[in-house]
């Protein structure tokens, strides 16, 4: 078993940034994959970004590409998700998941770990 807890989120405005947090413990060793989702009322999850553990590979959504920076530190099992310039069509809850098994990093179903979820918020 994977645990994995995110801290970080807020109210903010837009233009602001914020810095999300995923701390994973337990069976860390055999993750294969880290990636971030978020999911707004009313609407599916959907992904953010991602990192292959190994090579550190990162992949991001086109509507966060060039705004959001996932980065890691191996040494803590945790990944971070760096967020400029929020928008408020960024409003979520904000969830860490990681994976054991490859497959498409962006497809929610690929993860079976997932973290409680964190609330961003970004007023106009």
């Amino acid at each position: 078993q994977v645990q994995l807890v995110e801290s970080g989120g807020g109210l903010v405005q837009a233009g602001a940034s914020l810095r999300l947090s995923c701390a994973a413990s337990g069976r860390t060793f055999s993750t294969v994959v880290m990636g971030w989702f978020r999911q707004a009322p009313g609407k599916e999850r959907e992904f953010v970004a991602a990192v292959i553990w190994s090579g550190s590979t990162t992949y991001y959504a086109d509507s966060v590409k060039g705004r959001f920076t996932l980065s890691r530190d191996n040494a803590k099992n945790t990944v971070y998700l760096q967020m400029n310039s929020l928008k408020p069509e960024d409003t979520a809850v904000y969830y860490c998941a990681s994976s054991d098994r490859g497959g498409g990093v962006s497809l929610a179903t690929m993860y079976n770990y997932w973290g409680q979820g964190t609330q961003v918020t970004v007023s106009s």
